[in-house]
């Protein structure tokens, strides 16, 4: 090559570098200045449609009320389109307006007449919640809301119920669900009644959602998105089911290589963070026929992705870090297909589904459809209903060091995988800590002070992978079983049940729920356990031997919270230094029996579980059985946040 030549190439390879810019944002520019730091823009918009490759936008402190539509992404890691909050500043991106001519009603009920203008195309007011595995309880919810001093109301269908509100039965906030509002819309008006008792509307921050998110892209293949630093709130988001169009208040649409950190995201009607899929494949499928069953309707989602290039060049690879997520009616973190190859880590999600005016099969803090090498690791996950949901295909999917407390219905779903999977160093202490209707699983140095739930699934045929890809090897049912469990500490604190099921076809499907691994004696495929130890009324299975069992030992188990932080009170027996442990590795764990595939990292390295929840190296051998290495003696206090 000549030496001209391999300059020009050179320099060619600097271009997109050198091009890069930062677009800044305030609101007191203007959107036909040039967006430099002395002219900035007034919009988040106005500087998307300007962003190409490599660029940052600055947004400095303020509220602002639009819908961020990005459309483009960038063209690689490196060159990125960075979203950011100003340093130090406070930004906040609302999808509401405020709403203010409050007029009185009836008694401490007001009344707002609002011109339909203000909603445009999209009007949350006349828009239902719908969606395939939406369960209304037998009365219409829309997905518009009204705020009150940033807190939401609860919507009634009747103005009778907003006139003489009562608390709502199913609420985690039964006196809060007395602040209720009803809405009317004609061809020009919305009307919104709301009862504030006794507090003047006109005098308060009352604000009432408007678009459909905050921040998500119109088309799909937006990839290379950074989004930083936001306080993003009020979006009227439709419900997020799998085999739909999966619009959050921030989502990344079918696209690959975002970055979403360090966010705090709340009061989404349904979903916070949406890593989903595209409307073509399907939307809501299983509501548009019913002539076939749901989960086969899924499988047919599944293949059209696959037609269109479902693959990890294309899809996924995003990572989610450090964000707080709140005050979601569906779930904070959803993907259908989307989240391949992600990382979720160090995020707070609490006060998901705390309502409970809806209900349907897709609420969790955090709910994935194919979580094949998604790596989960160090989430606080609380007052969420159910925590954690990793439904259909968690292949190559690694769930470690997460923090799941006060979750009424669970701490940790696995519906229908077939492994391998690892869950690992996680503390799970709600009254159900793991709902297993999968096989396939490594559980290892965990802390489970709540039942498991084991079932089969013989109805339900579900996909499974080669290693590291989404293309479809075959699909097969769960007889259950073919878990492993090593080094785990299980509190019981009350009598197993026996909960034998019978099916809609009339065969019998086993299920029982109680502490410990003697749930799964009566599987077909063997679960080997070792190093585990058993508290109060847990149990081993049957075939495992050398278990250390402590029916007479209380450990105490106390959560603490002090402000942000969380600590756990526990004390532990003697012989918990007794258990016959051994590093948990690859070698160990084998392969998963239905895909034929090791239990090992996702970039197919060996996995060796070397470190314990703080970060603590395990010993080469005899480590110690549950999250924490070597613990000591008597009551221990642990800071787990």
């Amino acid at each position: 090559m000549h030496f001209r030549s391999a300059c020009l190439l050179a320099l060619g390879s600097l271009l997109p570098a050198l091009a890069a810019r930062e677009l800044h944002v305030s609101p007191a520019g203007n959107d036909s200045a040039p967006g430099s730091a002395a002219e900035p823009l007034r919009t988040i918009s106005a500087a998307a449609n300007r962003a190409q490759a490599g660029d940052t936008i600055t947004v400095h402190a303020g509220t602002y009320r639009e819908r961020v539509t990005p459309p483009r992404g960038g063209t690689s890691d490196s060159q990125r389109i960075t979203y950011q909050a100003a340093p130090g500043e406070t930004v906040i991106l609302k999808g509401s307006e405020v709403v203010r001519d409050w007029k009185p009603f009836l008694g401490s009920v007001w009344k707002a007449v609002v011109p339909n203008a203000l909603f445009g195309k999209y009007h949350p007011y006349k828009d239902l919640i719908n969606g395939d595995w939406f369960t209304d309880k037998g009365r219409p919810h829309h997905t518009g809301e009204v705020y009150l001093n940033g807190k939401s109301l609860y919507e009634s269908h009747l103005l009778e119920r907003v006139l003489n509100p009562q608390p709502h039965p199913e609420s985690r906030d039964p006196e809060g669900s007395r602040w209720t509002w009803f809405c009317e819309v004609d061809a020009q008006h919305t009307y919104l009644y709301a009862n504030f008792h006794g507090r003047d509307p006109n005098r308060e921050l009352v604000e009432i959602n408007v678009r459909d998110a905050c921040f998500y892209p119109a088309k799909p293949g937006c990839d290379y998105i950074t989004v930083r630093g936001f306080r993003m709130a009020h979006a009227a988001t439709q419900w997020a089911a799998p085999t739909a169009e999966q619009i959050g208040l921030l989502g990344t649409h079918w696209s690959k290589g975002w970055i979403i950190e360090h966010n705090i995201i709340s009061d989404s009607k349904c979903s916070g963070i949406t890593l989903g899929k595209d409307r073509a494949t399907g939307h809501n499928v299983w509501n548009a026929d019913r002539t076939k069953d749901g989960a086969l309707h899924y499988n047919e989602v599944i293949d059209r992705a696959l037609a269109i290039g479902w693959s990890r060049a294309r899809i996924g690879g995003h990572v989610v870090r450090h964000n707080v997520i709140s005050h979601c009616e569906q779930t904070g973190i959803c993907g259908s297909l989307g989240a391949v190859f992600s990382t979720l880590t160090d995020n707070h999600l609490h006060s998901i589904w705390t309502k409970r005016q809806f209900a349907g099969a897709e609420i969790a803090g955090i709910k994935l459809h194919a979580a094949i090498d998604v790596v989960i690791s160090r989430n606080r996950i609380h007052n969420a209903g159910r925590g954690l949901w990793m439904d259909w295909m968690a292949q190559g999917t690694r769930i470690e060091r997460n923090l799941c407390y006060d979750n009424t219905t669970d701490d940790l779903f696995v519906e229908v995988n077939h492994g391998p999977f690892v869950v690992d160093h996680n503390f799970f202490l709600s009254p159900t800590s793991l709902r297993d209707w999968s096989q396939g699983g490594a559980y290892a140095h965990n802390l489970f002070t709540g039942v498991i739930d084991a079932a089969q699934e013989l109805r339900r045929v579900t996909p499974y992978h080669p290693a590291h890809d989404t293309s479809v090897v075959d699909r097969v049912n769960i007889p259950g079983g073919d878990n492993r469990w090593y080094n785990n500490v299980f509190v019981g604190t009350a009598p197993e049940r026996a909960a034998p099921k019978k099916d809609t076809a009339g065969t019998r499907t086993q299920r029982h729920i109680g502490f410990g691994t003697w749930v799964y004696d009566t599987r077909e495929h063997p679960s080997p356990a070792a190093g585990n130890v058993y508290l109060r009324s847990a149990r081993p299975s049957a075939r495992e031997t050398g278990a250390v069992t402590r029916p007479d030992f209380d450990p105490q188990v106390r959560l603490v919270e002090e402000g942000d932080r969380v600590f756990l009170e526990i004390q532990f027996p003697p012989e918990l230094a007794q258990a016959s442990t051994q590093p948990v590795t690859t070698a160990l764990l084998g392969r998963a029996r239905v895909p034929n595939v090791p239990f090992e990292n996702r970039d197919g390295t060996a996995l060796v579980l070397s470190t314990d929840y703080l970060g603590k190296a395990r010993p080469a051998i005899r480590p110690t059985s549950g999250p924490i290495e070597a613990p000591g003696s008597g009551v221990q206090r642990i800071k787990l946040w």
